[in-house]
């Protein structure tokens, strides 16, 4: 049963939102002399509209609440008290009603996006590991699938780490213990001894999830020192609810974080990435030349906006739990029913079963028919697998329309 996670009507978030925009600071009314932020230029975005009256969301975007810092730690800029709230009680449904953590054990902050939380779960373990062991910088690893997201990458880039990655099965998409016991051979060969390893819950090209149990039991059988972060934004807002007995949960002690995107299933507005982590870690990211914010800075993002995370909380409290549930369901089954017509026509393709991506091999499709249905390639230079995702828009009669192209094109054949 949800703890925190609860549907609320229309009217019921309306009041939550404007409440607590009443609660941050008003500039029209207070002295707030030193506060380097104001609303929305009000030359261009009329404060008074009526319709901002029943819209919370707007109404938040033009009062501009700043939610710099994470406000799970205590202490946060008191200008912005009352959305503040709001962000903290979407960070408690996610790590506890979605990822099954312990009320206030957590802590996490809304970022830009996947990329981001990926890159601040590595920057946390990097300076973890300099600042408990020593750790020298060459010392210090990533660890990842090759089905990875291109942010495993980019940090590895930007933190000056090297970057390690395990080999997937064509077919299956699966990583194997030889496989990750190959990898973690040959960085340690070559010095390193910290490692900071990236489980995924669903990749953005195939929708596949890796066994976090094949990850964890080949680390301990080399002995490996490591931190276990789940990059679940594809699918922190989708898996979950698909296969209840996943182990990609705070409930396992192998994993101390996770990535969620609430701007892709959730359906939310760009820029709503989460990053959830167990207490005692985000402080190794601490800036404290970030003295002039009240309560410093532990986000690799500093200043960002206080709407977008409202407009995450007023999505998961309008559909409640069970609602999201159902959701699930009916795009479950949508996928069910693309599979199904792809296999009569003997198409090859990859899908999770807990999963709304199908990834059909390229050789079954052409330039025309992946262009008219905006089908994605793995790569745009040489595809070798472009993929559906069912999404709320994506129903079965545009299904069909391509299941139809789909039967020309091999009959054709």
């Amino acid at each position: 049963m949800p703890k925190i996670w609860t549907i609320k009507s229309q009217e019921e978030i309306k009041k939550t939102v404007f409440d607590a925009l009443e609660k941050n600071i008003n500039y029209d009314k207070e002295g707030a002399l030193g506060v380097p932020a104001s609303y929305l230029d009000d030359k261009v975005f009329n404060q008074d509209a009526s319709f901002l009256k029943e819209a919370p969301f707007m109404y938040a975007l033009v009062k501009n609440p700043n939610h710099i810092g994470c406000h799970t730690l205590g202490k946060s800029e008191p200008f912005f008290e009352g959305t503040h709230a709001i962000e903290k009680e979407l960070i408690e449904i996610c790590a506890v009603d979605i990822l099954k953590g312990n009320y206030g054990e957590q802590d996490g902050y809304v970022a830009s996006g996947g990329t981001e939380a990926n890159i601040q779960a590595i920057w946390v373990y990097r300076n973890y590991y300099k600042r408990k062991f020593s750790a020298k910088q060459e010392e210090i690893a990533i660890v990842c699938s090759e089905d990875s997201h291109y942010s495993m990458d980019k940090a590895a880039n930007l933190l000056s780490l090297g970057i390690y990655k395990i080999a997937v099965e064509e077919e299956t998409r699966a990583i194997s213990a030889a496989a990750v016991e190959e990898t973690l051979q040959k960085a340690k060969s070559e010095g390193k001894k910290y490692f900071i390893v990236i489980c995924n819950m669903m990749t953005t090209m195939f929708g596949s999830v890796d066994n976090v149990e094949v990850l964890t039991s080949s680390l301990e059988k080399l002995s490996c020192e490591f931190k276990l972060h789940v990059d679940g934004a594809y699918g922190g807002f989708y898996y979950p609810f698909t296969n209840e007995d996943s182990l990609l949960t705070f409930q396992n002690p192998a994993i101390t974080s996770f990535t969620l995107d609430a701007h892709k299933m959730a359906q939310s507005p760009y820029g709503t990435g989460i990053f959830l982590i167990r207490k005692g870690f985000i402080e190794n990211v601490n800036t404290q030349e970030a003295s002039y914010v009240e309560g410093e800075d532990f986000t690799l993002i500093g200043s960002r906006s206080g709407a977008n995370a409202i407009a995450v909380w007023m999505i998961l409290s309008k559909n409640g739990p069970y609602g999201w549930h159902e959701k699930i369901f009916i795009l479950q089954k949508r996928a069910d029913w693309l599979c199904k017509q792809l296999e009569e026509l003997k198409v090859a393709y990859y899908r999770n079963p807990m999963s709304n991506i199908i990834t059909i091999r390229a050789h079954f499709l052409n330039h025309d028919i992946a262009q008219k249905f905006g089908l994605i390639p793995d790569n745009h230079l040489n595809p070798g697998w472009f993929k559906v995702v069912i999404m709320d828009h994506v129903s079965i009669e545009k299904l069909a329309l391509f299941i139809d192209g789909l039967k020309e094109l091999v009959s054709s054949k």
